[in-house]
């Protein structure tokens, strides 16, 4: 019997699973990552960390299924996104830490470029709204700050890669530096629509092509991982960034699915086949991971503080002692007493867009007490995710059927059911909520034959649950519209 090994490298947490041929998950181990904050608003990581924990969860997963190596068929590879690196083409070696997507060092930049005819530039060839979030500047901060980079960059000494592309070189012992489609997308210096690294984008922001990866498709065998590392030579054959894998995942492969997922941040895309999305409403057109030769592509609305939020009650506030125990204890009070919670702790995302927002509680009374602040922070991912549908049902002139929800905080039934409340509309769990694993697993067993179609993918697909909302619509509207002054406090 054969396996395909998937690597789910994310901000926090590095995961490795292996599925059969049903599509049915039979291990997955984790290992945590850390992250540092040297300044405010700044976000890092060691990529030597990241390497180390990422391989150490794929080494367990095997052991502790009793796989051997030779039975695995293929590898996938899928990652946080836009967390930038750079290492030397030599030793290996990174040159500074690696920012992380979160990071806002270089808002100043990009609020200043935005504002300028570059901006629209960047926008138009890109599908991307102009801010830190993204890649290009965090990899221009790292060629003005490191000593003598931008030479080293311009004469190829230098490598660039997100950590999918770090991940991918440091398995096949650096013969590969290669991305795929949806990760370049992800890194303001890609021609959305040709798929193509971009001079001019290259020039707005002074970085060398040399220093970039090959694009690669995201499903194809991109390289082989050495057998020093896992056991045996194995094809790595699949590679996304987390949200594109995700809509793998669940599967999403069509125009017009959409699926939102819950982890550190919140994303939700909404595939649109072939057809490049131009936003009205701010949100980001992005590539969607393909399955063969044709380009597709996704809007998406991206959320930077979600579940990040909860481990903030847990590990700052000691709120509470672990994720899971938000769920009892937010549905201990049959609301939240008037509070409200807006987690900008590193700015707003999609719709707003606003790097100088912080993260607020307001109408805080002397009955407010501990559950009220826990339910608020439930809730305020479900109202985020709100402002994301709702700017997607304005820019296709759709009302949204129903929302594929995945992520570890779908786990707890308080929040999807608040979710499908605020919304109107219908929540749909799947059996296993671990889809971006799922979807990067997906793209290596099509690229080698471990499954043979789409539609034999699409037969994988369970409903575990559906959170059908029970709200009357003049409260769905009465608690959002608070929602909505709350935001607008944290951004003046």
């Amino acid at each position: 019997m054969q396996f395909i090994l998937s690597l789910d490298e994310g901000t926090t947490t590095a995961r490795a699973a292996l599925y059969d041929e049903q599509g049915r998950r039979i291990g997955m181990e984790s290992e945590p990552i850390t992250c540092f904050y040297p300044e405010s608003g700044w976000v890092e990581q060691d990529p030597e960390e990241i390497w180390r924990a990422q391989l150490s969860a794929a080494q367990r997963t095997l052991e502790r299924g009793a796989v051997k190596p030779a039975d695995v068929a293929a590898l996938g590879i899928t990652t946080q996104r836009e967390t930038t690196l750079v290492w030397e083409h030599g030793a290996g070696k990174a040159v500074a830490p690696a920012i992380v997507w979160q990071c806002r060092r270089t808002a100043g930049f990009c609020t200043e470029l935005a504002a300028g005819p570059a901006g629209a530039i960047v926008t138009r060839k890109t599908g991307l709204v102009v801010d830190a979030y993204f890649s290009a500047s965090k990899i221009r901060w790292i060629l003005e700050h490191v000593p003598d980079a931008r030479r080293k960059a311009r004469n190829g000494e230098l490598l660039f890669g997100n950590v999918d592309t770090w991940l991918l070189w440091r398995l096949t012992n650096g013969s590969v530096h290669a991305t795929d489609f949806t990760n370049a997308s992800r890194t303001m210096l890609m021609d959305l629509a040709s798929g193509d690294w971009d001079d001019e984008l290259l020039g707005i922001f002074d970085i060398p092509r040399a220093m970039l990866p090959r694009i690669v498709p995201s499903s194809g065998v991109a390289g082989v991982a050495a057998a020093e590392h896992l056991g045996a030579e194995i094809p790595i054959a699949g590679i996304a960034g987390d949200q594109q894998a995700a809509l793998v995942g669940q599967a999403c492969f069509r125009h017009g699915l959409s699926k939102n997922t819950y982890g550190t941040g919140c994303f939700a895309l909404l595939h649109t086949g072939d057809h490049v999305p131009v936003s009205q409403n701010r949100l980001l057109g992005t590539r969607a991971a393909s399955v063969d030769n044709r380009a597709q592509f996704a809007s998406e609305g991206s959320i930077f503080i979600a579940g990040a939020a909860v481990q903030w009650l847990r590990d700052e506030l000691k709120l509470i002692a672990t994720a899971a125990e938000s769920e009892e204890v937010a549905a201990s009070v049959a609301d939240t007493g008037g509070v409200y919670f807006v987690p900008a702790f590193v700015g707003l995302g999609a719709p707003h867009w606003d790097s100088s927002a912080r993260g607020l509680l307001t109408g805080i009374t002397r009955s407010t007490g501990r559950a009220h602040l826990v339910r608020a922070t439930l809730e305020s991912i479900a109202y985020q995710t709100r402002e994301l549908v709702e700017a997607m049902e304005a820019d296709t002139g759709e009302r949204l059927a129903e929302l594929r929800v995945d992520g570890g905080a779908t786990a707890n039934n308080f929040l999807l059911q608040f979710q499908a409340d605020i919304l109107g509309s219908p929540v749909v769990r799947p059996w296993d909520i671990e889809t971006t694993a799922l979807g990067a697993a997906y793209l290596a067993g099509l690229a080698t034959g471990f499954w043979k179609s789409v539609g034999e993918l699409e037969s994988f697909w369970r409903v575990e649950r559906v959170f059908e909302p029970s709200m009357i619509e003049e409260r769905r509207q009465e608690l959002f519209a608070g929602w909505k002054r709350a935001v607008s406090r944290c951004r003046d």
